[in-house]
């Protein structure tokens, strides 16, 4: 097609999973320790167990799924760990600061880069806690999963930190929310609720 540009698969793939990293760490800017750590919903979510659980992640898919380990990694990283403590990767005790869980995350992407930027895309890998059958993978299968991953978690975190202060959006440079102040989101909020009762009380659209 004439004017198109032709884009590299396994840079694209790469250049979203760091837009979703930098979203992750922008939803904790601002916080407290408390608000940070404080479990939001009836599961605990909570937005520095989130950073935690995905540099898991990046440990765990960029590093031994390729034989390429990371030195010295957290134990709470480990999958034999996070097996017999469920949800140990999901929060943060109170003597892991915030520098130590984004210090960990970084660098996990950091060891994640560079396995990327190693590998070709039909790379081999084996996930060793994924089902037999399923368990040999590919750089690209992984890059995607990875992708995925983050994204839904940065999508946790946007309505978590919202319902801690109201803050929401993509970055600290592109919120992604239609331009309006507090009485025009009032409105817009009060629009919806509106149309959700009448939604409820069905076809007759009695209210």
């Amino acid at each position: 097609m004439p004017g198109m540009t032709i884009s590299d698969p396994k840079s694209d793939l790469h250049t979203y999973l760091r837009e979703g990293r930098a979203a992750m760490l922008w939803k904790l800017a601002g916080l407290s320790e408390y608000d940070i750590r404080r479990p939001m919903t009836p599961t605990a979510t909570n937005l520095l167990g989130l950073v935690k659980h995905l540099a898991a992640m990046e440990i765990g898919y960029f590093g031994d799924t390729f034989g390429r380990p990371v030195a010295d990694q957290p134990a709470w990283s480990a999958g034999d760990v996070m097996i017999a403590q469920p949800n140990v990767d999901m929060w943060a005790a109170a003597d892991e600061s915030r520098d130590y869980i984004t210090g960990w995350y970084r660098d996990a992407c950091a060891h994640a880069d560079a396995t990327i930027e190693a590998l070709d895309l039909d790379a081999p890998g084996h996930v060793p806690w994924w089902p037999a059958g399923r368990n040999e993978v590919s750089l690209h299968l992984i890059l995607a999963h990875m992708l995925a991953e983050t994204h839904r978690h940065a999508g946790q975190a946007d309505i978590v930190r919202e319902l801690i202060d109201g803050a929401a959006g993509v970055s600290s440079s592109n919120s992604n929310l239609p331009e309006g102040d507090a009485a025009w989101w009032a409105g817009y909020r009060d629009r919806l609720e509106q149309a959700a009762r009448q939604a409820g009380h069905g076809p007759d659209r009695d209210v």
